[in-house]
């Protein structure tokens, strides 16, 4: 067995391309061999700015024969498919082997030489290398048929053991040679084998090993941090490309003047690592130091003052640009900013982003005035007539109504509301005003973080300036979230009018595209309300909120229904919660399980509801209960019993007309009533307890034991889950499992006399119903 070693020597490699391009490297190489029938071992790539390697250990000195059987036409097929198959392999009709009334063509190849097959396939790895960006070069680039590479190659060392394979493609010839680094060893190298391939290119100060390269940048940043008494400020993404710049890195520390310090501590960070790729570090306290870490490629006679000096010269140029952006825009209003938005088309079907700033202010200001952003979020918030028929978490449905809903709120709640709906419009319309600004458009980055420094600078309320410089966010999964009330209406506001202007005029996700970030914006909404414990019907908050502001956009009553899109955005959004909460252990099944119960858009209470299930789901009683469940629906439906949704309306309920809208009062969540008869006309069939019809006959015990538990548990679920106990609810249900088993297991369902057999059908009925009133158990899996 034999190591194998390839480099491919050019100008430099991009950072950002060299870990992709070692993965790619292995693959090509894996595939290029495994045509020739050679496994391959152990491989380990490496990436420079100037070579890309591969070694590749104990590989056969040569392939073992193989034999390869080619399926041709049938025997009975027309003379023209024999001919065409003799063709393509080069056989005659004698050669061909019929077996099962089907010729075979099979051939011997012979085994070949390990050298002989590098010898083919790296040729053919360098033409097919898929880099993102590719160049020709020479007087041979005038050929489209000329070779590609990332810049232009160099050289190519190939070594099988200690012998060269030969290999010749574009003039550029194979051998055991290469170079060192550039300034301190620009001479050649020859290497012997893989094996002394890594050594002997460190002893000329280079190091080949790229995470060997990012361990010495981050260990000695740190130190160089620590010995000026300062901390540096990780970044793993900027480690990584100064270890793809450099093939001996040696770090540096720098100061600049610290009258820079001035400008916001982001814009300095930013500057540092865009455009420079330098570090930077904060000081005792935590503020920003006016140090910066450079790393350099070589190790300078002078200890390195002169590169410091001229890389501290050039951050000073980037820092006086930034500083002077910053200057020019604290001149100008955010107000008069706002206005020249007017001039930028936020989409052709949507008018400008000034247009959209309008929409966002007056929903934000009435999500506050109605109560669904909260000036306390450990309460949680929202008026109980936006939950349709259910009751706030904060009291039992059976506590009476506050004072205040008869009365009007305390004086001093209504001006703290009033105050709260004016600092939210106020933030929503300057919101976007810093994307006209100097610093903004040379950092796009900065949106709404500059909107917020220059907020505060000019005197806005720090409540404002917040919400200005926090209204994206969530961003991303691991973003923060807000919880200042005027910052979440603001940024509740903007990211639902982005996902419902969309909407409104078609313009959808994909699978695989999403131009405008509508599923990440989905997610923020979802995480907002959650983490604030917004309390709300969200289908009614877009058809009240978003929908009443559609005047700014030309649309038609033809081309969309304000309640179409209402729920379609809340699916969506429900959609992508599911995404959210699965990644955080939370079943998808199970959200569809309460959410096919109908009418459940209130996201607090329905993840409540999930987590309840879901915990109760993993316990032996939820496990068989699941299964009785299963089992008398699987009867029911058998027998003609549809399930009904205990909610209809809001266009979730089987009486759901295609315009969205329910049977029956319009956008009102109403109770199906119960079944009116039995199958095949079968007469109501009274299982027992209070007010109810008595059976015909005397039931068995385990049927009369299933009627006293369902008795005493659909109250008691009921009643739990009106107060949002769903775990309570859970525990009720949880007590019919057994009486659920003994029923099974004792009574015959489909008993040959009729009131019976009814009668029985309508108790499995009454389970199914009263586990419908906490989930829909049909959705859940297993």
């Amino acid at each position: 067995m034999t190591d194998f070693l390839l480099e491919l020597r050019s100008e430099e490699i991009p950072a950002r391309m060299q870990d992709r391009a070692r993965d790619d490297l292995a693959k090509l190489f894996t595939a290029e061999l495994a045509k020739a029938g050679i496994a391959t071992g152990a491989i380990v790539t490496y990436a420079t700015p100037r070579r890309l390697t591969l070694i590749a250990r104990d590989l056969p000195t040569e392939t073992q024969a193989v034999t390869e059987e080619i399926k041709g036409p049938k025997a009975s097929a027309p003379p023209q498919a024999l001919e065409g198959f003799l063709r393509k392999t080069g056989l005659t009709r004698e050669q061909l082997t019929e077996r099962d009334g089907i010729f075979f063509a099979i051939s011997e190849k012979p085994g070949r030489a390990t050298a002989a097959v590098l010898a083919d396939a790296i040729p053919a790895i360098i033409r097919a290398f898929p880099w993102p960006k590719s160049m020709r070069w020479g007087d041979a680039s005038a050929s489209t048929e000329s070779l590609r590479w990332v810049r232009p190659l160099h050289g190519i060392v190939a070594l099988f053991g200690d012998e060269i394979v030969p290999v010749e493609i574009a003039g550029i010839t194979s051998s055991a040679a290469t170079l060192g680094h550039r300034f301190h060893h620009p001479d050649q190298i020859t290497i012997g084998s893989a094996g002394d391939y890594v050594e002997k290119l460190r002893a000329c100060h280079v190091i080949v090993d790229q995470d060997e390269r990012r361990l010495a940048v981050r260990t000695r940043a740190h130190a160089l941090a620590a010995e000026a008494g300062l901390a540096l400020i990780e970044d793993e993404g900027l480690v990584a490309e100064n270890a793809g710049l450099t093939e001996w890195p040696v770090p540096l520390l720098g100061r600049f003047d610290a009258a820079y310090l001035d400008v916001p501590p982001e814009v300095i960070q930013l500057t540092a690592r865009v455009n420079q790729k330098y570090f930077v570090c904060r000081d005792a306290d935590g503020a920003l130091a006016n140090a910066f870490i450079c790393t350099a490629n070589i190790d300078a006679t002078d200890g390195g003052s002169t590169i410091v000096e001229g890389n501290r010269k050039v951050l000073a140029a980037r820092l006086s640009d930034a500083k002077f952006f910053y200057d020019t825009d604290l001149k100008v209003p955010l107000d008069v900013q706002a206005e020249k938005l007017g001039q930028i088309v936020f989409h052709e079907k949507l008018g400008t982003v000034a247009d959209k700033v309008d929409r966002v202010a007056k929903l934000a200001r009435w999500l506050v005035e109605e109560g669904i952003v909260s000036s306390s979020p450990a309460r949680g918030g929202g008026p109980a007539k936006l939950v349709e028929g259910q009751p706030s978490s904060a009291a039992p449905a059976s506590a009476p109504p506050p004072s205040a809903a008869a009365d009007g709120p305390p004086p001093r709640a209504g001006e703290e509301l009033a105050l709260l709906a004016d600092l939210a419009d106020r933030a929503a319309r300057l919101a976007k005003a810093d994307l006209v600004t100097g610093m903004v458009g040379e950092f796009p980055e900065l949106q709404g973080l500059m909107g917020g420094y220059y907020a505060l600078a000019q005197g806005e309320d720090p409540r404002v300036a917040a919400a200005i410089r926090d209204h994206y966010k969530p961003v991303g999964q691991g973003d923060d979230v807000p919880t200042d009330p005027v910052t979440v209406a603001v940024s509740l506001a903007d990211k639902l009018d982005t996902i419902c202007s969309f909407f409104g005029v078609e313009e959808l996700p994909t699978g695989s595209k999403d131009p405008f970030a509508l599923r990440r914006g989905a997610i923020g909404i979802a995480r907002l309300i959650l983490v604030n414990n917004s309390r709300a019907s969200w289908g009614e908050v877009i058809r009240q909120g978003w929908l009443g502001h559609e005047t700014t956009m030309q649309l038609s009553p033809e081309q969309i229904g304000r309640r179409a899109v209402a729920l379609v955005v809340v699916d969506f959004i429900v959609d992508r919660l599911k995404v959210q909460q699965r990644e955080a252990g939370v079943r998808h099944d199970l959200i569809d399980a309460v959410f096919a119960l109908g009418g459940e858009d209130d996201l607090v209470r329905l993840l409540a509801r999930v987590r309840a299930l879901q915990a109760f789901i993993g316990t032996e009683d939820g496990t068989n209960l699941l299964a009785g469940y299963k089992r008398a629906a699987n009867i029911l439906k058998k027998e003609g019993y549809e399930s009904p949704s205990p909610l209809v309306g809001e266009g979730r309920g089987p009486s759901a007309s295609a315009d969205g809208k329910g049977e029956g009062d319009a956008g009102v969540a109403t109770l199906t009533p119960p079944h009116p008869s039995g199958p095949a006309g079968l007469p109501p069939s009274p299982t027992g307890g209070e007010g109810k019809i008595p059976l015909s006959y005397t039931p068995e015990p385990a049927e009369a034991a299933l009627i006293a538990a369902l008795d005493a548990a659909e109250p008691a679920a009921a009643s739990a889950v009106g107060v949002e106990d769903f775990e309570g609810a859970m525990a009720a249900l949880a007590t019919l499992r057994a009486p659920i088993d003994a029923f099974f297991d004792s009574v015959t369902v489909n008993d040959p006399d009729r009131d019976k057999r009814a009668a029985r059908l309508a108790l499995l009925a009454r389970v199914r119903d009263a586990v419908h009133g906490v989930a829909d158990f049909s959705k859940i899996e297993g």
